[in-house]
């Protein structure tokens, strides 16, 4: 077997199809089908089931696809150790949630670039859907969760931190312009919430039912451009990340609720399959994550603190909240 056809097949097994493989491997569809065919004439075995339109691994096929990334990953770590970091090269593709990548991570890409100029990242926004298995077929070779925690038996998952989160609505919302808000206060309330950034909405979620308030209709945003747009203009409210609306908070678009539920926060994790070959490129990245969010944040401004001071006071008076989103909850 040639590399050349075990990667190509490799594409193929990971997008199901021969087009996007094609695009991948930057060559013709006809030159995948060729490669494809050759591989299968050689083992003398049908590798993909052509269903019309739709292409499915066979048997033998999902045998080869465990194969296959055990020798491609052999062969990126022969390049790797021999090319030298500065000449490394080839792709990392990353889930990562928007607000993590937009406001934790572009100092770090820079730098990362400096270390490695010549190696291709692919950024995509993080869902669950879909996520263990892009991770087990190598789809996907590193991602990032903004949960409480994730269940998966054959990946490894490493908490980096925690960050906070906070409730946001337009400047003149009536929950920003009235006292503390409470769980009850949402009853009826439009929730307008984030599919980019993963999981850290679904114990808020929880919280509301379990405290049996049922908001409106909620909207569901894919873009997080998009949902501060509409909370600007008095859509409803959103749940957060505290740094993700640190500055359209400063600039009086949006506000924070004065929170007197239990305290938001959600934890960073870093996750990747346990087979993975962590390359040095791979390896190198994933400890510049380490460095960027254990070293813990830098200092908050005075506009972030405000939960934390509500949550003071309420301690004061007797009255501690327990975290809905802690890790390990």
């Amino acid at each position: 077997m040639e590399l050349r056809d075990v990667r190509t097949f490799a594409a193929v097994a990971r997008h199901l199809s021969f087009h996007r493989a094609a695009q991948e491997v930057h060559v013709a569809q006809s030159t995948v089908s060729a490669r494809i065919a050759a591989l299968e004439d050689e083992l003398q075995v049908r590798l993909f089931e052509r269903l019309g339109r739709r292409v499915a691994l066979t048997e033998a096929g999902e045998r080869l696809r465990q194969f296959a990334v055990k020798l491609l990953d052999l062969e990126d770590e022969a390049r790797a150790w021999v090319a030298g970091a500065s000449e490394a090269r080839g792709a990392l593709t990353i889930r990562v949630p928007e607000s993590l990548c937009a406001w934790r991570m572009g100092g770090l890409i820079r730098r990362y670039r400096e270390r490695f100029p010549h190696l291709q990242l692919r950024f995509t926004s993080c869902t669950v859907d879909g996520l263990e298995k892009d991770l087990r077929q190598g789809v996907t070779d590193l991602a990032f969760l903004m949960a409480d925690s994730v269940r998966a038996g054959d990946m490894v998952v490493e908490a980096l931190g925690v960050e906070p989160l906070v409730l946001v609505a337009g400047a003149g919302h009536r929950l920003a312009l009235g006292g503390p808000c409470t769980v009850d206060a949402l009853a009826d309330e439009t929730l307008v919430l984030s599919s980019a950034d993963c999981a850290y909405r679904k114990p808020f979620e929880q919280l509301l039912a379990e405290a049996g308030v049922h908001p409106a209709a909620s909207l569901e945003f894919s873009s997080a451009a998009a949902l501060r747009g509409c909370l600007a203009g008095g859509l409803g409210v959103s749940i957060l990340p505290a740094l993700a609306v640190r500055d359209d908070v400063a600039a009086g678009r949006l506000a924070l609720l004065p929170w007197a539920g239990p305290v938001l926060e959600t934890a960073v994790l870093m996750l990747h399959h346990r087979d993975k070959w962590l390359s040095p490129p791979l390896a190198a990245f994933m400890d510049l994550m380490r460095q960027e969010l254990m070293a813990g944040a830098a200092p908050a401004s005075p506009i972030l603190l405000e939960p934390a001071v509500a949550r003071e006071q309420r301690e004061r008076a007797g009255g501690k909240g327990a975290g809905c989103c802690a890790p390990g909850a």
